[in-house]
C-alpha cells in the first residue's frame, strides 16, 4: 500500500477527494498530507442545492490532525470554490473539519474528550495545543451542543443558586432532575433572571411542567408563580433546605448557650458542634456515650434538638392529611418551646407550608441539583477559580449540561464565505 493510500483510508476520505502527496520531516517531527478534489466534480449550492462546477479555489489551508505515531500530523488543502448563478460565490466545505475550524474533526473530538477530564490548562499539556485553542473547542462544543438540543422544557426542574465568587455573587442554576443535568445558568438569582428562562417556552410547553424543586426564595417563587400555570400545586419546597431552617435555628440556641455556660466555668457543650447537626443514626460510636449522657442533662440545646429530630419524621408520611396533622403537633411544640430560634423556624415554615405539603403529590427534592454543585465547585477548583462570568457558565454547560458536544461532519457540500460561529451565552439562541 502505496502512503497516499494509507492516509485516504485513516482520513477516511472518498470520491472526489484524495491524498496527493505524503511528506515526513523527521528532524522537525512532522507528517504534512496533501489533499485535493479530482476534477469534473460538480457541487451543490447550499442556498438552493443547485449543482455548479468549481469556480477556482481558496488559499491553502493547514488543518492540525492526530500524531501518526509520534509525529504531529498536518493537513493541507486549497477548498474548490463554486459561483451559483443566484446566490454568488461559495466554498466548499471540507469533509474532515467544521467550516472555519484550525483542526479536523477527529483532533478536535480528542480535545474535548481531555477537556471532560480536566481542566484547560491540563488539557493543553495533553494535546499540545494552547490554553485559547482548547478554550476555543470548548465554547464552540457549547455552542454546537445546544444548537442541537431540542427546545423542550423538562418535567421536573430543580432551581438552586450557586456562589461565583465573594461578596454574594450568585448564579441560578435550572437543572433537569430526570436527566441530572444543568439546563441553563443565569446571571444572578433575582427574579427577571428565572423569569428570562422561563420565558423562551411557550404557556404550552410550561403548563407541561410536573413539578419545580426550589428552596424557600421568594424571588423564584415570585418568577414561577407569575409565568408557570397552575405553579401553586408544582411548586416543591426541597426538604433538605426546609431541615437546614431548624438546624441552623438548632445552631443558634447552642451557640447562645454555650456563651452562657463557658461564662459560668461548665464546658458541657464544647466540640459538640456537629453532634446536634447531626442525624441521630449517624452519631459515631465512639462518640454515643458521651452525647446521651449531654442530652439528658436538662439543656436548651437537648430540647431544640429533640424538636429537630421529630421534624425528620413528618417526611415519613405517605398521605398530605396525615403529614399535615403532624405538622400542627409539632408546630405546636416548636412554637411553645421558648426558644426563640427555633420558634422563627417554625413559623417560617408555616408560612411556606402549603408548598412543603406538596412533596407528597410530588416527591421531589433538589438533591440532583446540589450532586451537580458539588461537581461544579470541582470544576471551580480545577481551575483555580473565575474571573470572568460567561466563562464560568461555559465550563458549567460543557461539563454539566449533557450535550451531544462532538464535532461532525458537514451535512453540506458548501458554506457560505460569510459564514460565522455565534457565541450562546447563558440561554438558548
Amino acid at each position: 500500500m502505496r502512503d497516499t493510500e494509507f492516509y485516504e483510508a485513516l482520513l477516511g476520505l472518498t470520491a472526489p477527494w484524495r491524498v496527493a502527496k505524503v511528506d515526513l520531516d523527521s528532524s522537525a517531527g512532522r507528517v504534512d498530507v496533501w489533499i485535493e478534489e479530482r476534477s469534473g466534480k460538480k457541487w451543490k449550492c447550499p442556498e438552493c442545492e443547485k449543482q455548479a462546477g468549481v469556480y477556482d479555489h481558496s488559499e491553502e489551508r493547514v488543518w492540525r490532525h492526530l500524531n501518526t505515531c509520534q509525529f504531529g500530523t498536518y493537513i493541507h488543502a486549497r477548498l474548490p470554490r463554486i459561483k451559483c448563478p443566484e446566490h454568488g460565490v461559495r466554498q466548499v466545505s471540507a469533509p474532515w473539519a467544521e467550516p472555519g475550524s484550525r483542526f479536523t474533526l477527529l483532533y478536535e473530538n480528542w480535545v474535548i474528550d481531555n477537556l471532560k477530564e480536566c481542566d484547560v490548562t491540563g488539557a493543553n499539556r495533553l494535546t499540545g495545543t494552547s490554553w485559547h485553542e482548547a478554550w476555543n473547542i470548548m465554547e464552540k462544543a457549547v455552542v454546537r451542543g445546544f444548537r442541537r438540543k431540542k427546545s423542550l422544557v423538562p418535567a421536573y426542574l430543580g432551581i438552586d443558586e450557586k456562589s461565583f465568587a465573594k461578596r454574594h455573587r450568585y448564579e441560578t442554576l435550572v437543572c433537569d432532575l430526570i436527566r441530572g443535568t444543568v439546563e441553563c445558568v443565569l446571571e444572578e438569582r433575582g427574579q427577571d433572571s428565572l423569569e428570562g428562562y422561563y420565558g423562551q417556552f411557550s404557556k404550552q410547553e410550561l403548563a407541561s411542567i410536573k413539578a419545580i424543586a426550589m428552596d424557600m426564595w421568594d424571588p423564584y417563587i415570585a418568577a414561577t408563580k407569575d409565568l408557570v400555570p397552575d405553579a401553586r400545586r408544582k411548586i416543591v419546597f426541597d426538604r433538605f433546605h426546609v431541615m437546614r431552617q431548624v438546624t441552623e435555628a438548632l445552631d443558634r440556641i447552642r451557640r447562645q448557650e454555650h456563651k452562657m455556660l463557658m461564662a459560668k466555668g461548665e464546658e458541657y457543650l464544647k466540640g459538640t458542634k456537629h453532634l446536634w447537626l447531626m442525624n441521630e443514626e449517624k452519631i459515631p460510636d465512639w462518640r454515643k456515650a458521651e452525647f446521651d449522657e449531654i442530652r439528658k442533662m436538662n439543656l436548651k440545646t437537648a430540647r431544640g434538638w429533640a424538636i429537630k429530630e421529630s421534624l425528620r419524621h413528618f417526611w415519613d408520611y405517605r398521605y398530605p392529611k396525615n403529614a399535615e396533622k403532624y405538622f400542627k403537633r409539632w408546630y405546636f411544640w416548636a412554637t411553645h418551646s421558648r426558644l426563640n430560634p427555633m420558634i422563627k423556624a417554625a413559623k417560617t415554615l408555616k408560612r411556606y407550608f402549603s408548598n412543603i405539603l406538596t412533596y407528597f403529590k410530588h416527591p421531589i427534592t433538589n438533591a440532583v441539583t446540589e450532586g451537580l454543585n458539588s461537581k461544579i465547585q470541582t470544576i471551580k477548583q480545577m481551575a483555580c477559580g473565575f474571573r470572568n462570568r460567561d466563562h464560568y457558565r461555559k465550563a458549567i454547560l460543557f461539563h454539566c449540561g449533557g450535550l451531544d458536544l462532538y464535532a461532525r461532519a458537514p451535512s453540506r457540500t458548501a458554506v457560505s464565505l460569510d459564514t460565522t460561529i455565534s457565541c450562546m451565552t447563558h440561554a438558548k439562541p
